[in-house]
């Protein structure tokens, strides 16, 4: 037995490490670097590399000396009650913009599954890979499409994956189009509040030929708690109503094209 690691001294590995973090901040607001690397007995360096990791996936929020789980942001179901009529219009517009054969990358949000139920609807053929349970579930009703499911961590109230397994998997691919949505837009770019979404968004954008935001219009001037990116990183915006002042010039300086849903 010599030499052999007891079971107390088992170090976790990076991925169980992080997972474990996330479970901690569900059980409890905050939690502080110093215990976390105590009880995995690594050094306070190696969990704070793991904690800004997290944080730049949009799972957690940095704290001074740890972190925390977040702040409130209404889930899936909430969000599919409010301005219904106006995400339709977007997904049916959005849905028109998907050419036969198209590979498309499509996030997970209110909007994008109306996106979903229009390709579905019209039997667009298509290849599309997505983080959303519910946009897989929807066009898997359509003989046309072929879907794609990443893997990833299941984040309950939205039906989707997220995390660095889901990132991963989404950089393998070059897709024609992606199709995303977003919690906020401003002068300044894309913002997201749904945790582990910016990073995804950012890795569909990262891997998209041409990139399409659809968001409604109550959303323009919103900020989310993380940022996605600017907006020189979009080729259009899907929405129900042209914006105006400083976002309508940002828009139009950054030669983003604009799809108003009728």
């Amino acid at each position: 037995m010599d030499g052999a690691q007891k079971p107390s001294e088992k170090r976790l590995r990076q991925s169980e490490r992080r997972n474990q973090i996330l479970l901690e901040l569900k059980l409890r607001p905050h939690i502080r670097i110093t215990e976390m690397a105590q009880r995995f007995g690594v050094s306070t360096e190696t969990v704070r590399r793991d904690m800004d990791r997290l944080s730049d996936d949009g799972l957690i929020e940095r704290a001074h000396g740890g972190a925390t789980a977040g702040r409130y942001y209404p889930d899936f179901h909430q969000r599919s009650q409010d301005r219904l009529e106006e995400r339709r219009a977007i997904g049916r517009r959005a849905a028109d913009l998907v050419r036969p054969g198209d590979t498309v990358m499509i996030d997970s949000g209110s909007t994008t599954v109306q996106l979903a139920r229009f390709l579905a609807f019209a039997e667009t053929p298509c290849t599309v890979v997505t983080n959303s349970l519910t946009v897989a579930m929807t066009l898997g009703q359509s003989p046309a499409a072929e879907v794609i499911l990443c893997p990833g961590d299941y984040h309950v109230s939205e039906a989707a994956v997220v995390g660095t397994d889901t990132v991963e998997y989404l950089a393998r691919y070059r897709v024609d189009r992606c199709m995303i949505g977003a919690s906020g837009l401003t002068q300044d770019g894309i913002t997201e509040a749904v945790r582990g979404f910016a990073a995804v968004k950012r890795a569909m954008l990262a891997g998209s030929e041409t990139s399409h935001l659809l968001i409604d219009s109550g959303k323009f001037g919103r900020r989310g708690l993380s940022q996605v990116g600017g907006l020189s990183g979009l080729s259009c915006v899907v929405t129900d109503r042209a914006p105006e002042g400083d976002l309508a010039d940002a828009l139009a300086t950054g030669g983003v094209g604009l799809e108003i849903a009728r």
